[in-house]
Formats: C-alpha cells, sequence, structure tokens
C-alpha cells in the first residue's frame, strides 16, 4: 500500500471513530474495507495504470466519509471532505477531479459513464454477492430507521430488496459479472423463498384469524360446546356413582363370605355363644349396604316406545334409548329426521336429556350416601358389640 493510501486509511478510521454518528451502524469503517476490499478484488483482474488503480482505492476509501456529517446527500458531503484532505496531501487537481467524480458516481441512480465508473459500482454492491448479505442488509435497515425516523418493516424492506435485485441493479464489470452474478442471484433466490414464506404464514394468520372471528362470534359454538362439556362430566359423574357402589358391594361381600365360612360355622359352640349378636349386627349391616349398592346401580329401562303425535308435540327425548328400543328402525328414522329438521327440537331434547341425566345422578348419589352411612353406622356398632362382648366373657 503507498504511502497516500496508509495516511487516507488512517484519515478515514481516526474520522469515523471521532464524528461518525452512532446510527451509522452500516456504513462505518467495516463497510468501507468491505469495498476497498472489493475493488481491489476486481482492479488485479484489469489492465489499468498503477495511477488509475490507486485513483480507485482511494474512492473506495473516501466515498462514504460525508456520513461523519450528514447521511442526506453524503455522496457531496464526501467529496467536500475528500478534496479538503488531499489538498493537504498534495495531490494533484486531476488526481483529486478523477476520485470526486468516481465518488458522485456511486449514487444509485448514476448510471456508469466509463470503466472506472464500473469498478467503484461494482465494488459498492458487492455484498449482493456475499453469505453475509443478511446481515449487511439488516445493518441496513436499523440505519436507515435510525437515521430517518421510519419504522420500516421486515415485509417491506425485503420487497424493495427484492425490487433492487431484480429491476434497479446490476454488475457492470467483467470480473463482476463471471465471479458474483451467480451468488447474487443465490441471494435474490433466498429473498423470494423468504418473501413467499412470509406471505404463506400471513395468509395462514389470516385465515385462522377469520375463522377464530367466525368462532367467536358464532353462539352455536359456544351452545355445542355447553352440551358438550356438561354431558361429559355427568357421565363422568355417574361412572365415578358405580365405581363407588362396585367398591361397596365388593366389600360387603369379601365380608359376608368371610362370616359365612369362618365365623358363623364357629357359633355353634357354646363357649362361642357371645358372638351371636355381633356376628348377627355384622352380617345385617353387611347385607343392608348390599341391598343399598344393588339399588343405586340397578339399571331402569322404561317403555321403549313413543307415538307420533309425542314427536309432533317433541315430547319424546329421542336420545335415551329407553324412550325407542322397542320401536321399528324405520319409525325412528321418520323421528330422528323430523328432530334433526328442528334446531329447537334439538336443544329442547338435550336439555331434557341432561335434566333426567340430572335426575338420576341425585338418586344414584342419594342411595349412595345412605349405603356409606349404614355401612360406617353398621362397622362402628359391630366393633363396639364385638367389644361389649368380649367384656361381658371376662
Amino acid at each position: 500500500m503507498s504511502s497516500l493510501l496508509e495516511k487516507t486509511d488512517h484519515f478515514v478510521l481516526d474520522l469515523f471513530e471521532n464524528e461518525l454518528p452512532k446510527s451509522c451502524i452500516y456504513h462505518n469503517y467495516d463497510h468501507t474495507k468491505r469495498v476497498f476490499k472489493s475493488t481491489k478484488e476486481i482492479i488485479d483482474s484489469t489492465d489499468l495504470s498503477k495511477e488509475d488503480k490507486e485513483v480507485l482505492l482511494l474512492t473506495a476509501l473516501l466515498h462514504d466519509t460525508g456520513y461523519s456529517i450528514s447521511s442526506n446527500n453524503h455522496e457531496e458531503l464526501s467529496v467536500g471532505i475528500a478534496k479538503d484532505f488531499l489538498e493537504k496531501q498534495s495531490v494533484s487537481t486531476a488526481i483529486i477531479d478523477k476520485i470526486t467524480s468516481l465518488i458522485l458516481a456511486t449514487k444509485m441512480e448514476h448510471e456508469p459513464t466509463n470503466f472506472m465508473e464500473e469498478i467503484i459500482r461494482d465494488a459498492d454492491a458487492s455484498h449482493f454477492a456475499k453469505d453475509y448479505y443478511d446481515e449487511t442488509s439488516e445493518l441496513l435497515r436499523c440505519e436507515f430507521m435510525l437515521n430517518h425516523g421510519k419504522d420500516l418493516s421486515a415485509s417491506d424492506w425485503l420487497k424493495a430488496n427484492i425490487d433492487l435485485f431484480q429491476n434497479k441493479h446490476r454488475y457492470y464489470t467483467a470480473y463482476a459479472i463471471k465471479h458474483w452474478k451467480q451468488k447474487k442471484e443465490e441471494n435474490l433466490a433466498k429473498l423470494l423463498e423468504k418473501q413467499q414464506n412470509k406471505l404463506a404464514s400471513k395468509k395462514k394468520k389470516k385465515k385462522e384469524k377469520l375463522k377464530k372471528l367466525v368462532k367467536d362470534e358464532s353462539p352455536e359454538k359456544g351452545i355445542q360446546t355447553l352440551f358438550r362439556v356438561t354431558l361429559r362430566n355427568h357421565l363422568k359423574l355417574s361412572d365415578i356413582a358405580d365405581t363407588k357402589a362396585n367398591i361397596l358391594l365388593s366389600v360387603n361381600a369379601i365380608i359376608m363370605s368371610l362370616a359365612l365360612s369362618n365365623l358363623i360355622p364357629k357359633l355353634d359352640n357354646p363357649s362361642n355363644q357371645y358372638l351371636i349378636y355381633p356376628t348377627l349386627i355384622f352380617i345385617t349391616f353387611s347385607v343392608i349396604s348390599i341391598i343399598l349398592s344393588v339399588l343405586a346401580t340397578r339399571p331402569n329401562i322404561t317403555g321403549g316406545e313413543f307415538t307420533l303425535k309425542e314427536i309432533k308435540e317433541k315430547k319424546v327425548n329421542l336420545l335415551f334409548f329407553g324412550n325407542f328400543h322397542k320401536m321399528p328402525l324405520n319409525d325412528y328414522k321418520s323421528a330422528m329426521h323430523e328432530l334433526m329438521d328442528d334446531k329447537e327440537y334439538i336443544y329442547d331434547t338435550m336439555i331434557k336429556d341432561l335434566y333426567f341425566l340430572g335426575r338420576v345422578l341425585h338418586k344414584k348419589y342419594k342411595i349412595l350416601r345412605i349405603t356409606y352411612t349404614v355401612f360406617m353406622i353398621g362397622v362402628i356398632i359391630t366393633v363396639i358389640s364385638f367389644v361389649v362382648a368380649f367384656n361381658t366373657l371376662q
């Protein structure tokens, strides 16, 4: 690197470290060095003169120095900074004019007029064809929002980048076309895929939102959920009641079995007569508990028939098997079609079904409560009677 290039590099580094606003997170010294490297990469493949190569490298270092003052019209500001610095370094006017002209050529709307302008334009846009394009693009978006105070969404930025890739940018030099164009197209393909995924996701969210809105606004769904949950709870409670009754039935059956096989045969012995009353009490309460448990679980079957008049008057519950198990299939199908054609009849039938399920549950739990009370009292009295019997014997 020549002495002038080294001085320029130090000048730009010092300028950015001390004068560059914190909001410039993309147009900074790192970006400048990337452009410098890309410029050198292109010019090494050309037969430009040593002077022109140095002019391009100086341009790469100085082209964004204007950001140290403002992001608006930074090219013109960069030209002013470059002139002041180069004049202090006793650089000829011809060289300064070349550099300032190339700095102005980095404007996006400028169409290159010569080979050197094409080189600096390609170098400045080399990040389009790099693996780190996504990171630099996001930094540029954040910088744009910080400097211009605009909330630019990721979707809008993605759309703008795709438009830039497809319609507003192209590589000019043979080197860039050969080595960078394909990678740029790969990055464009990633952008298009990302946009497609965003559109699909947005469409899905919109559909879900609409579905949720329809669901929330529809009272039918809420009513259906109400009946479904309530019926499920009733059936669970019925299962619990049957399970409790079966447990009590099994326990008392075991007690009866043990009493009949072990305790009662010993009562023939005169020495065991003191056990007669406690045993009778024990067996009596066990028998009562068994009877009550059976009553709690015993099914109740109704007539199983209905008339056409009952269907017309909406008095029969077609959802309960006990009301139709004796009816011919065709009659039941006709009645069900009558039910399905009348929404009010459906809801009335489901309400009746819930009501009578509740009545059945009330009966079951009432009998169960009595059964457990009898069993508990029986156990207590039996224990007391055995204690009294043993004390009397002593």
